[in-house]
Parts: structure tokens; C-alpha cells; sequence
């Protein structure tokens, strides 16, 4: 059966890496995990940082595909208000005759 790790042990393990104060086979010896997982761990750590920095992007994307989808209800919102009074208008007309 595969050992599984938390996500946090991994993000530990790979920051001590990062920090080139042991090998990467001390540190695959003191947390008992081979050498190539603890590579492929890193490389995973480095392939995601960029996606890291471009959130304040994202969420600025977001914030005004928001805001054009609000100018676009309430611009629907006044046609259909404007077509409901001109249709009770004709309604009452209608009645009227």
C-alpha cells in the first residue's frame, strides 16, 4: 500500500528544500520519502508559483466580468419594465373599446 501525505507535510518538506540547508537525500532520509518524490514534489511547488502571483489578475478579471453582467440585467431590466408599461397601456386601451 502507497504512503499518502497531507498537503501541508508536502508544502513543509518542500520548503526545506527550497531553503538548500540539507541534501535532498538528508531530507528524503529524515522524512523517510524517496529522493525522486521529494523532486517531484519540488517541481510541482515551482510549476505553481506563477499562478500564485496572478490571482490580484484573476480577481480583477472577475470583478468587471461582474459589473458587465450588472450593466447588463439592469439595461434588461429597463426594457422589460418599458415593454410591461406599453403593454398595460394597450391592455387598458383594449378594455376601454
Amino acid at each position: 500500500m502507497r504512503k499518502q501525505y497531507t498537503v501541508q507535510f508536502k508544502a513543509q518538506v518542500v520548503q526545506e528544500i527550497l531553503k538548500e540547508e540539507q541534501t535532498l537525500n538528508q531530507l528524503a532520509a529524515e522524512h523517510s520519502v524517496h529522493p525522486n518524490q521529494l523532486k517531484r514534489w519540488k517541481a510541482t511547488a515551482l510549476e505553481g508559483l506563477p499562478s500564485l502571483f496572478s490571482k490580484g489578475d484573476q480577481a480583477a478579471q472577475t470583478a468587471a466580468e461582474h459589473e458587465r453582467q450588472v450593466t447588463e440585467l439592469y439595461a434588461e431590466i429597463g426594457r422589460l419594465t418599458t415593454e410591461l408599461t406599453w403593454l398595460k397601456k394597450k391592455a387598458g386601451l383594449l378594455a376601454q373599446n
